[in-house]
This record gives C-alpha cells, structure tokens and sequence, in this order.
C-alpha cells in the first residue's frame, strides 16, 4: 500500500516522540511539521529531516493526507476543524477536546465530511494492554467484579518549564493523564454508564522549581488537583479512579482489576510495556513480561532507556483501518466517550451526585500479535 503523508502542527516536547518513532511504521511518512512559533517548527524540521511550513501550508499542502495535532488541549479544536475542512484525516494528542461539546462537534464534523478522526492515548495497544485484554477476553478472571485505578505524584511544575496550563480550566489531573487510565479501563471492561466523584484543590498557588525562564515564580491553580471517582461499567464492574497532584508517595498500584475467579494487576498505562500479572484464584502472581513483544522493549528516554514509549502506534493503526475500511481502535468515538466520562467526574464533584454517561462505544477490536507485527513492517498480511 501507499505510505499515508503525515503533517505535524505542534512541535514541543512530545513531537520529539512522535518525529523519532515514525521511522518504525511502514505506513506513514513524513512531509512536514508546523508550529505557531516557526522556530520550533525549523528545529524539529532540521531533527528529523521534514519541511519546515507555517500552519496554513501545511493544511493546503496536498502531499499532506493526515495531520497530528500535537498543540496544548486549549487549541486541539481549533487545529482538528481547520485541518477537517482542508480535508485530511485527524490523529489528535489528547484530550480529544477541553469540553464534551468540542469533542462531540470534532466527531460529528469528521463523520459529515467521511474523514477519520482518531485520538491518543494509544497506549492501550502496547505489549502490556494486548496482554490484559487477551488474558481478560479469554475469562482469565472471570467475569470482572471491582477494580481500582490510581494515577498520583506531584504534578508538573518540577519538571515541566511552563505548566501553568495544566493547573486550569481544561487541565488538572483528571483531563491530562485521564485519558491513559480510562482508555485502558474502557478497553477492557467496555463503556462506562455512571460516575460519581469529589474533588479537592491541595494548594491554591504552585510554585515553579523546573528550570526555565519561569523557575522560582508562583502562579494560581485554577481547577481541582485531586479527585475520586466510582466507575459504574454497563458490563458491570465498579472501579475506583483516583487522580491527584498532590500526592509525594504512595504504594497503589495503576491498575488492578479483581473477578470472579482472579485478579489481573497492569504497569503504569502511560506506558506500552512492564509487567501485567495474574493471579488465578488467589495464588501468587504469575508475571508477564512486555519487553519480549511488540511494543514492548524498553526505548525510552532516547538517552537512557528505561520504558516503552511507541506513541504513533495509533497513527498507524488509523492509516492502517482507512485503507482497510474498518474503524481505528484509538477512534474518535473512543476517546468522545473518555472526554464524557472525565467531564462527569468534574460535574459529579460539583454538584455531589452521579451523573450518567450517554455515550456507548464498542470496544476497540483487539489487536493480535501478528497484526501488531504488521503495523511495524507496513505488511498489510
């Protein structure tokens, strides 16, 4: 098949991830990179080995058939319909919008004009998310009970130079790293139907301890940096998701689902690999490793590996189910129905009762090891 022309407008920090693992997948190249400030753009251009163009061009640049859209959360609409209505496919960086209404329009308008729209997280097809999904599908735990889901630490301001976005309306813990917990959740236990949740606010300022032009200062946080939440899944399972920033150590794991004939425990879902472990009927856990397999092995930091770091994987996978005519497994309808469910945790905290989700997406289809094997080769067998 025909590699698929790929164009990145955003290029901070996780486009270094996304320009360096695209060499990997046989079905995307390339053709460009843009950025609101050209700088960066001629950087990563001058990195990797694209052409350097402003946004506009790079949305009327016919070798371009799908743009990634690697801005902040607060421009991800505005990027994801400019490049709908230059007609090219989406891959946007999460969250798929900041509210439900932006998220809703962005799917809607994609399917209006017969374009696909897919969204990260795409973790969930990592070594470690196929093994929970195969051991899950194959009733290693039967049919799933409870559950609970854990993402905690400090925040962003002792490593990140500019994270004031992160601490307001459209960021906080829940919408940032949301996404990695509940798309695997959601992956393998199906659609959520109910939330509820409180929410709690640690501190009223932050101050910046990363280097950078901004170290030492203080800045106001203006949404909540802890929160915990009851998923409700129409399967009917009952998970507790807990996201906080204010957090300086704790001992629960990511992920632990428990059914009604044993426990599966996941690694950290911001990754694509470590170790998922099942315990059949109470008997001590049995480790499955991920670096043995397909986006498994360690690669990441480029300069001292010490995790699996595949994003694009998702990419892929999108280029893979146009040409196929199936949907994407990282889709829009996905990630609309993660975007609901985070936005009801935050109305369920404010106004202290649970909220329903209407949204109710099929479960991505799963993603075998000789097809996984394919998306890396660009063998479409």
């Amino acid at each position: 098949m025909a590699r698929m022309g790929i164009g990145i407008i955003g290029c901070g920090n996780i486009a270094a991830t996304y320009l360096r693992n695209a060499r990997l997948f046989g079905d995307v190249a390339l053709v460009a990179c843009a950025d609101r400030v050209p700088e960066m753009a001629e950087r990563r251009a001058a990195e990797y080995g694209v052409r350097a163009m402003s946004v506009e061009a790079l949305l009327a640049e016919p070798d371009v058939q799908l743009v990634l859209n690697l801005t902040i959360p607060a421009a991800h609409r505005e990027v994801t319909e400019a490049a709908l209505g230059a007609g090219k496919h989406v891959f946007t960086e999460k969250p798929l919008g900041v509210t439900l209404r932006e998220g809703r329009a962005l799917v809607e308008e994609a399917e209006r004009r017969g374009l696909s729209l897919g969204s990260a997280p795409d973790t969930f097809l990592g070594a470690a998310g196929r093994r929970a999904r195969a051991l899950l599908d194959a009733g290693a735990i039967g049919k799933p009970v409870i559950g609970t889901a854990f993402m905690m630490g400090r925040g962003m301001e002792h490593w990140h130079p500019n994270p004031q976005f992160y601490y307001q309306p459209g960021g906080g813990p829940v919408l940032d790293m949301g996404p990695y917990y509940l798309t695997m959740l959601v992956n393998l236990l199906g659609p959520v139907a109910r939330v509820s949740a409180v929410a709690r606010t640690g501190q009223e300022t932050r101050e910046i301890t990363a280097e950078g032009p901004f170290q030492g200062t203080r800045f106001p946080v203006g949404t909540p940096t802890s929160l915990l939440s009851l998923l409700e899944f129409r399967g009917g399972a009952a998970v507790t998701f807990g996201a906080s920033w204010d957090v300086f150590r704790h001992s629960n794991h990511p992920i632990e689902l428990h059914g009604t004939d044993g426990s599966v425990r996941l690694p950290d879902p911001d990754t694509f690999g470590g170790d998922v472990s099942l315990s059949p009927r109470g008997e001590p856990w049995q480790k499955h490793p991920s670096e043995p397999e397909t986006f498994g092995a360690i690669n990441w930091p480029f300069d001292a590996p010490r995790i699996a770091n595949y994003r694009m994987l998702g990419v892929a996978d999108l280029v893979r189910s146009i040409t196929e005519g199936r949907p994407a497994r990282a889709s829009g309808r996905l990630a609309l129905h993660v975007l609901e469910v985070m936005e009801a945790i935050l109305t369920a905290a404010d106004i202290g009762q649970p909220v329903d989700i209407e949204s109710r997406p099929e479960r991505p289809a799963a993603l075998g090891d000789a097809e996984a094997e394919a998306l890396l080769s660009g063998d479409p067998s």
